[in-house]
Order: structure tokens, then C-alpha cells, then sequence
């Protein structure tokens, strides 16, 4: 008698995505960190920050960061338009949860993706940094890059590059 080593049906499931559009490029990000999405309305600008920081937003009174993915992917700032939106994602920072928002040029739709479509990026050949790449996958003939959120909206990193940008420096004599 053999032992059965296939998986069952459930682990063969279909995963989620939200798919948006950042400059001329298509992005998915699994929908288990999406908690809602917004229309695009006035951020509130923080000072001294770097330009991937837009500003906040008052969410139901937590004060949530806006971080530009143009910006964040080094392809310069979103252009706001009438399908601008901001994706409200949930990450787990250390101990605690973040809310984060993404501003994206618009949200498309929900796409089940079967395991079977999905391919490992090349570490080469992305206008993005890998780190920030979960996987590709196949889609009505196109390649959409899924992201991995908690390297592309990293509190730790974001931090780090606005503590740069607000470092006293000495003139030099």
C-alpha cells in the first residue's frame, strides 16, 4: 500500500489580486492586504519628507502615510487624474499593524490567478528593484507583476530615506 503525497483541492486554490496601474505598468497585489480603496481627495503634506511621502490622510481618526509607488519605483510622480485612486493596506509591522496608503493612477479589478500561471521574476530586466517583486503572472497574454507590500511599503525603509532627507549638514569652510 502507497502513501498518497498529492495535495488536496483546497491547496490547489486560486489566490486574489488587486490589479492597478502605475505609470504605463500593471501591478497586483494580493487581496488579503487591501482594506479598502479610495477615491483621491486632498492629502494633508507633511514637510521635510521625501517626495514618496505625499502626505496623510485622516482614516476614521488614524492618521495614515501616502506613499506615491511612482515615486517609491523611481519613475517620478503620479500625475493625479479622475481615476487617481489610494489603495488602503494592512501590514504587520514588528508587533503591530500598519496602515499604509498606495497611490496608484487607478484600480482595474480583482483577478483570481491560479498557482499554475504564476513565474519567478528574473532578477534582471525590471524597472523596479526585485525586492519589492513577489512573482509574475501570465494574464490574457500579458505578464502583471505582483508585489511583495511589506519590502514596497517597509515603515523601516520609508523612515530611513526620510531621516536622510532631514539631516542637518554643516556647510563645508
Amino acid at each position: 500500500m502507497g502513501i498518497d503525497l498529492t495535495l488536496p483541492a483546497a491547496e490547489e486554490q486560486q489566490r486574489q489580486y488587486l490589479t492597478f496601474r502605475v505609470g504605463r505598468d500593471q501591478f497586483g497585489v494580493a487581496t488579503r492586504y487591501v482594506r479598502e480603496i479610495l477615491e483621491f481627495h486632498a492629502i494633508t503634506p507633511v514637510p521635510m519628507m521625501p517626495p514618496l511621502v505625499r502626505g496623510v490622510i485622516n482614516l476614521r481618526g488614524a492618521v495614515v502615510p501616502i506613499i506615491d509607488l511612482a515615486e517609491r519605483f523611481g519613475l517620478g510622480g503620479t500625475e493625479l487624474g479622475p481615476r487617481t485612486c489610494i489603495v488602503i493596506v494592512e501590514l504587520q509591522d514588528s508587533d503591530e499593524v500598519q496602515l499604509m496608503g498606495a497611490l496608484v493612477n487607478s484600480v482595474n479589478a480583482v483577478t483570481e490567478i491560479e498557482p499554475g500561471a504564476l513565474r519567478q521574476a528574473p532578477a534582471f530586466g525590471s524597472r523596479i528593484p526585485p525586492e519589492y517583486i513577489e512573482d509574475l503572472a501570465r494574464v490574457d497574454e500579458r505578464f502583471l507583476t505582483l508585489l511583495r507590500m511589506e519590502q514596497v511599503l517597509s515603515v523601516d525603509q520609508i523612515a530611513l530615506l526620510a531621516g536622510q532627507r532631514n539631516t542637518y549638514r554643516q556647510p563645508l569652510i
